[in-house]
């Protein structure tokens, strides 16, 4: 997938991704070095599983914490 910087205000770029009408507005720091207007990207995505299992055990822990109150006021 490929994205163009349509512009750039305040440390926010405007990007366009190519042939779709999605329109992200990402820091300009998490974009490459010396990105500018008119750049076009390569949009790459990839599984972080190790994100992924911590988000996992976290959301269970709370839902965890969740029945046993429920648990406790009955």
């Amino acid at each position: 997938m490929k994205a163009v910087v349509d512009k750039i205000s305040d440390g926010i770029a405007t990007v366009l991704i190519e042939e779709q009408d999605v329109v992200l507005h990402i820091p300009v720091a998490s974009l490459p070095e010396n990105i500018k207007e008119g750049n076009w990207l390569r949009v790459d995505f990839s599984i972080d599983h190790q994100q992924t299992q911590e988000m996992y055990e976290k959301n269970k822990q709370m839902l965890q914490q969740l029945i046993n109150k429920q648990k406790k006021r009955r």
